[in-house]
């Protein structure tokens, strides 16, 4: 009886798995600089053996002579992982990694930034999905440019992203990698903006913000991370609702930000330590929530050289 062919959807998250691990051992030092770069070599190994038909690469920017075009799984996995690809040299001390950011960057190419949210302005603000989005893919953006060597004061929003505005900042001081913020009294009312949850309404709030656990690195500073340094009393109870109701992975992205905070050198509620430990022993032992745990714990080592 003939197998079925794994869907779409399966082999892309799987593909999502796989950079993700590989991630995980760039930051563990396992992997290194190169941890993405087989899959750009001559002959197709593991990674390449269920993509459909990978092509030699020609013309103007393509690959090396004998290279390989990465599948498109593989390019959807990089806009999935985004940010977290930066990890390693922004946490592990790993050598600049090109290859990795050039392959985002075509990644960003082939899947285009935010087009849903493009696409829905002046028809009404995009939902949840859109915002986290456009926070991610500006994160991925700001990382992207400073890997490739434009620096750190590039202020332009990278891909054409215009990050959301976040109606819980109020700092008059700004990154400079961060976009000036639409002026207006509310998110809501500003087209292509969703409203962005009330941090007095906890549960909501920190399912956003779990939504965003890739922000919380080094080198990052926006609205996300001002609301989040504000209120760590509602992390903290995201992350225990998380726990008691078994969404380890929300959990893990939490944890993170917990972690993150304590590195800002914020005081918190709780102690991140034991509930990462408890964690990984109870999760579904994917990479993606591996790589969440493996982040939050360098952000406390980070916070413990500061100490």
């Amino acid at each position: 009886m003939p197998t079925a062919e794994p869907s779409l959807r399966d082999e892309y998250a799987a593909a999502v798995e796989r950079v993700a691990g590989r991630t995980l051992d760039a930051l563990r030092g396992a992997g290194g600089a190169v941890a993405l770069a087989p899959v750009l070599g001559p002959e197709p190994g593991p990674e390449l053996a269920s993509a459909p038909g990978p092509e030699p690469a020609s013309g103007p920017g393509g690959a090396a002579s004998g290279a390989v075009e990465p599948p498109r799984s593989l390019l959807a996995a990089l806009r999935v992982v985004g940010p977290d690809l930066f990890a390693p040299q922004l946490l592990g001390g790993a050598a600049p990694d090109e290859p990795t950011a050039l392959l985002l960057a075509q990644a960003h190419r082939v899947f285009p930034p935010m087009a849903a949210a493009r696409a829905g302005q002046g028809t009404g603000a995009p939902d949840g999905n859109a915002v986290v989005a456009a926070w991610r893919d500006w994160a991925a953006g700001v990382l992207l440019v400073r890997a490739l060597g434009a620096g750190p004061g590039s202020a332009d929003p990278p891909f054409g992203v215009d990050p959301p505005v976040d109606g819980a900042a109020g700092s008059a001081e700004r990154s400079v990698t961060e976009p000036a913020p639409a002026p207006a009294p509310a998110p809501a009312a500003v087209p292509g903006h969703a409203a962005w949850p009330d941090p007095a309404a906890w549960q909501a709030w920190s399912i956003r913000m779990a939504q965003l656990s890739a922000l919380a690195l080094p080198g990052l500073d926006g609205a996300v991370h001002r609301t989040a340094r504000a209120h760590p009393l509602a992390l903290a109870r995201g992350a225990v609702r998380s726990m008691l109701r078994r969404d380890h992975r929300a959990a893990a992205r939490l944890a993170r930000w917990l972690a993150w905070s304590r590195a800002q050198g914020i005081a918190l509620p709780l102690d991140v330590e034991p509930i990462i430990a408890r964690i990984r022993v109870v999760s579904d032992g994917s990479a993606r929530t591996a790589l969440e745990l493996a982040i939050a714990e360098a952000l406390l080592d980070t916070a413990g050289e500061r100490a």
